[in-house]
């Protein structure tokens, strides 16, 4: 039942987080190719700030909330679990307040600290997202701890759809006002986006509210806490995993910082900065952020299910989920970095054919070294959730810190050669990640009751991975000088996912058992029984 639960929460968060981000995708490249890098790079140092205080806001409640409904549900006590949702919504009100009323008003001087005073009209756009989505992130926490994935996967379809149309219709009509104001637009549409998801939210919560008043009044076991005991409980939990969350996107703003800093000391531009800063964050990244879209799903779904397993001693259902977890992060990071390394250069002519030859080699570059952090991030998300869902939520943020200082020393150096400039950020990202993915392993093994080898989790995705590898690159040597580059692109991705799909049962890195958990599994391992990839 635990497995099931994961896989099945897993595959829904997947699902809607990849039509998130097709959808993003498809913003992004008429965006850029309207607004070009150095448009992006107006826009991007905004997200940067907007992601930071979003954590602020919100990064430890979806969790903290999924948990501790979780533990209280497998309780029996349906009453306390509302409790938790009620009074974190309270807490989280005021924080967003604050929030968002700070960034309105001191845009211009943030935006003059970080080192691009073009991103000024993008802060302000961005300050009715920064009081909306913290408060949506709860309901979804609810929902996530009753292991409704449902709701979280809904808003989020329609919040990404909302910005996608709303941001590039804004984007478009101010082009020709400037770029600063061109990029302001586009940022607009997460505060739109924010605020419709928000209300379907609201529509869905209500829906279920009949049957949350069933389980609260059939229930034996129902009980209630003191409201300030509850709030200190819940911030135990929020504050460690806010601190490590925040982690991530305060490096991206010191990225940009520094960046910008070190680029003008060596002889750019404040424009050539910003078009550098553009290609790295607001290009390369792009296809970086893609494969976390799965490892993401994974990682918010372990931790209601481990929780909940970790809180009935159940060590037999922590150890498969955890081991499950582990190996289906990899089965998605690894050919994520073998595909994106070899196809880097073709992947960004493909997707961004207005920037021309000279940044299509630049951003290739970037994205071919940012291809090797892709396995390290996803492991990090995984191991993350796992010492939070045990609670051991304060290891994964002192690993994390140590990565960032890695990451702030390394940036500082590299960006600083001349011969390296922006592709030095690209660097310290994989020293970043890959110290922070290793720490967490240690500290997993070391101070919890759950062991994994990460050689047994490991060895059949790589061999998988690697088979894939092989046939991408051979396909794209022969087809490029017969298709083109384009054509033979998409041919060698299109030929890299069927691969894949075959390797995967081949080297019985899934099996029968795993892919009867999924939704619609069954049909699934029937046309793999009758392809004779499984038995």
């Amino acid at each position: 039942m635990t497995k099931n639960s994961f896989l099945k929460g897993a595959a829904v968060l997947s699902i809607s987080g990849l039509i998130v981000k097709i959808i993003g995708a498809i913003y992004r490249i008429p965006l850029t190719n309207l607004i070009g890098t150095e448009g992006i790079g107006n826009f991007q140092p905004a997200y940067q700030v907007y992601n930071l205080l979003l954590v602020i806001s919100l990064a430890g409640f979806p969790t903290a909330v999924a948990r501790m409904v979780s533990e209280k549900i497998a309780l029996n006590n349906y009453e306390g679990a509302h409790q938790v949702f009620r009074v974190s919504l309270k807490l989280i009100i005021t924080i967003s307040v604050l929030s968002s009323l700070g960034v309105f008003l001191f845009a211009k001087q943030i935006a003059h600290w970080i080192g691009f005073p073009g991103s000024y009209y993008s802060l302000l756009a961005l300050t009715p997202a920064l009081l909306i989505v913290p408060i949506m992130s709860v309901y979804r926490g609810y929902f996530q701890g009753m292991q409704n994935m449902l709701p979280t996967a809904y808003s989020q379809i329609l919040e990404q759809f909302i910005r996608f149309v709303t941001g590039l219709s804004l984007a478009y009509f101010l082009a020709s006002t400037s770029l600063e104001m061109a990029a302001g637009g586009a940022s607009f549409g997460a505060s739109a986006g924010g605020l419709c998801a928000f209300l379907l939210m609201i529509v869905l919560y209500f829906k279920e509210r009949n049957k949350i008043k069933y389980n609260i009044q059939s229930s034996t076991e129902n009980s209630s806490e003191d409201a300030r005991f509850l709030i200190r409980r819940l911030l135990n939990i929020v504050i460690p995993i806010t601190l490590g969350a925040s982690i991530v996107p305060l490096m991206g703003l010191i990225d940009a910082r520094l960046v910008s800093m070190r680029l003008l000391q060596i002889g750019y531009s404040v424009a050539e900065a910003t078009d550098f800063y553009g290609q790295l964050s607001g290009t390369a990244q792009t296809f970086i952020n893609f494969p976390q879209v799965f490892s993401i799903a994974i990682a918010m779904s372990l931790v209601p299910v481990i929780s909940n397993a970790y809180t009935r001693h159940d060590k037999e259902g922590l150890e498969q989920t955890t081991h499950l977890g582990m190996r289906t992060s990899l089965i998605i990071g690894l050919p994520s970095a073998m595909g994106l390394f070899i196809l880097a250069e073709p992947i960004i002519v493909l997707f961004y054919p207005a920037l021309g030859s000279a940044t299509h080699q630049s951003v290739g570059q970037l994205l071919a070294i940012l291809a090797v952090s892709v396995v390290f991030l996803t492991l990090v998300q995984s191991l993350t959730a796992i010492l939070q869902a045990v609670d051991k939520q304060r290891l994964p943020v002192k690993n994390l810190a140590i990565g960032a200082i890695v990451k702030v020393v390394l940036t500082y150096v590299l960006v600083g050669i001349p011969a390296l400039n922006v592709q030095g950020a690209a660097y310290s990202t994989i020293a970043a990640y890959s110290t922070a993915a290793i720490l967490n392993y240690r500290d997993l093994n070391k101070y919890t009751e759950v062991k994994i080898s990460l050689l047994s989790v490991s060895i059949r995705p790589l061999m998988a991975s690697g088979i894939m590898g092989i046939i991408v690159y051979v396909s794209y040597m022969i087809a490029m000088p017969m298709l083109g580059m384009k054509m033979a692109t998409a041919v060698a991705i299109l030929l890299g996912v069927i691969i894949y799909g075959i390797a995967l049962p081949l080297t019985k890195t899934i099996t029968a058992e795993d892919l009867e958990m999924l939704p619609k599994g069954q049909a699934i391992y029937r046309l793999f029984k009758k392809a004779r990839l499984m038995k």
